[in-house]
This record gives structure tokens, sequence and C-alpha cells, in this order.
């Protein structure tokens, strides 16, 4: 390596990180671009063919804002404003728990007082100010007009950038076609595999909380979809505990009804579709999926819901790539 070489790799490692670094402050909406970007594909090639690419782009990214962002936007509002008004009621103590603590002090004989144990925890809770409000929400409109904006250009230029990341990468077109491939199958096992089946999940559950009036739906069928990604644990860590506190405040009926319809219609759907969307078409295993999607919320935020599984699955490609066209070299 000589030093002009040095220096252009100097160069190009200070542009990176300052690349990055303008990057991360919007990485889950550009992540969310990619996501939308890869749903949308088939519908850009169809309407390109009629169209041209342009129009195509621009319908494809318009389609996506009435179906996906605005609904996204609306739902992320009304969980953090459910999320908060639950806090704020668990701390003026407006929420009043009196006739289950009562049943639990009948059936166990132990006194406890659940709200005070929950306004211990929460106690230190701080809510932003009014300008740290404003300040998200126009976070959030930026962050999804940017989406909106790479998502069009990810659409109509995808092509122009395929050719310059083959020219630039340096593996063969081999290497990437299998690198390609291995990484679409572990995205369309996560999207259309697990993500859907945990969305079905969390609102057939959701349903049931709405037609057994238990409060803050929104936030909590929220909390069921993200919970039914994971197989261990599932959508029944809020809609048991809601049938026991429906059962525990004198209504049995809808407390009855409720474990019937999780039990029944959404554990029927996961005994179902999981075997058939999952097992058969997206086949990836479930260690993937728990590791991915806890440390990817950890990590990445809510798009770690569907990044996470992709990273270690997209690892585990790459290894396979490397020991199928490399390993007569080592």
């Amino acid at each position: 390596m000589n030093l002009s070489q040095a220096i252009l790799l100097v160069v190009i490692g200070l542009l990176l990180a300052l690349s990055a670094a303008f990057v991360l402050p919007f990485l889950a909406y550009f992540l969310l671009a990619i996501i939308l970007a890869y749903l949308l594909l088939p519908l850009q090639r169809r309407l390109e063919h009629r169209v041209g690419r342009t129009v195509a782009a621009a319908t494809a990214v318009a389609g996506a804002l009435v179906v996906v962002v605005l609904p996204i936007a609306y739902v992320v509002s009304v969980t953090a404003s459910e999320a908060l008004e639950l806090v704020e009621s668990i701390r003026e103590g407006s929420v009043t728990l009196a006739e289950t603590e009562a049943q639990i002090r009948e059936l166990t004989g132990l006194n406890v007082d659940i709200v005070a144990t929950l306004q211990g925890v929460i106690q230190d809770v701080e809510f932003d100010s009014l300008l740290g409000v404003f300040g998200a929400a126009a976070h959030l409109t930026l962050g999804l007009g940017l989406t909106l904006f790479l998502l069009y250009y990810f659409l109509k230029d995808r092509n122009q950038f395929a050719r310059w990341f083959r020219r630039t990468a340096p593996l063969s077109d081999d290497v990437q076609d299998n690198l390609f491939e291995e990484v679409d199958r572990i995205l369309s096992a996560v999207l259309l595999g697990h993500v859907l089946v945990a969305l079905v999940q969390g609102l057939l559950a959701g349903i049931g909380l709405v037609v057994t009036g238990v409060p803050n739906v929104v936030f909590w069928t929220v909390l069921m979809v993200v919970l039914s990604l994971l197989p261990i644990v599932g959508s029944f860590f809020v809609w048991g505990p809601a049938a026991l506190y429906l059962f525990l405040n004198d209504a049995p009926v809808a407390a009855l009804a409720l474990v019937i319809w999780g039990a029944v219609v959404v554990g029927v759907s996961d005994d179902y579709l999981r075997p058939i969307v999952v097992d058969r078409y997206a086949q990836v295993n479930p260690a993937v999926i728990v590791v991915g999607v806890l440390g990817g919320v950890y990590v990445l935020g809510f798009m770690g819901i569907f990044f996470g599984p992709v990273v270690i699955g997209a690892l585990r490609a790459t290894l396979d790539v490397y020991r199928e066209e490399f390993r007569d070299e080592v």
C-alpha cells in the first residue's frame, strides 16, 4: 500500500464516520424506508411497466403514506397518549383497584396495595416538558417525511444503486447473488412470517379486549403484537391478566368470554398460522427471532423488531456463503 492509498483510506474512514453520525439520529426512519421499499417492490415493478418508473415510485409512496405511514403515526400517538394517561392516573391515585385487592385478600389472606406498589415503581418517572413534547412531534414529522423521501428514491433508482454496489463491493457476482438471496430469504421470513403472525394474533387479542371493555386497548394491543413476536411469551401475558382483572372486578362473564376468545381464537391462529406461514414458507430458528427481537429493540428501538432477526440471520447467511465460496482457499 502506497501513501496515496493510505491517505485515501483515511479519508474514506472519516467520511464514513461522519455519514454514520448524520444518519444515526434518523436511523429508525432510514430502516423503515428500507422495509417499505422491500414490501412495495413488487408493486413498483408492476406499475413501472405501465406508467414509467418515476410515476410508479410516486404512486407507491402515496399508497405507503395512506396505508402505512399515517396509520403508524396515529397508532404511535394514541399508544403514547394512553401510556402517559395510564401512568398519570396511577401517579394521581385516580386508578382504584379496591375490589381486586379485596378479592386477593379474601382468596389468599394477603393484604396488598397494588396502586401503592405501582406508584412506587413510577414515582421517579418525569414527564417531558411542553417543549420536549413539541420537539418529539417535530422529530417524528421530519423523520416520516425523510422516510417517504428515501422510499421514493429507493424505488426509483434501485437499479442504479445495485449496479454501483456491484461495481464497488470487492466481491464476485456469484458471492453477491448468494448473499442477496439469503438476505432476501431472511427478510421475507421475518416480515411475512413472524411479524405477520404476531400482527394477526395481537389484533385478534385486541378485539377481545375491546369487546370485554378493557381500558387503554390501543396500548395493550400494541404490546400484545410485540409480545406475540416472542414464541415463548405471546399475547397471553396481556389478555390473561386482563381476564383475571375482569373476574376480580365482578365481571365473570366478560372474563370467561375473554379467556375463551384468547384460548380458542388467538390460540388457534397461532397453532395454524405459525406452522403454515413460518415453518413452511419462512424457516428461521426461533432462537434467532427471540434474540434478534429483544436485542434489536434494545439497540435500534422499534425498528429492531424487524432488523434484529435480519441482522443475526444475515450473519449466518454470510458465514454460509463464505464457507461455500472460499472454503477451498482456506
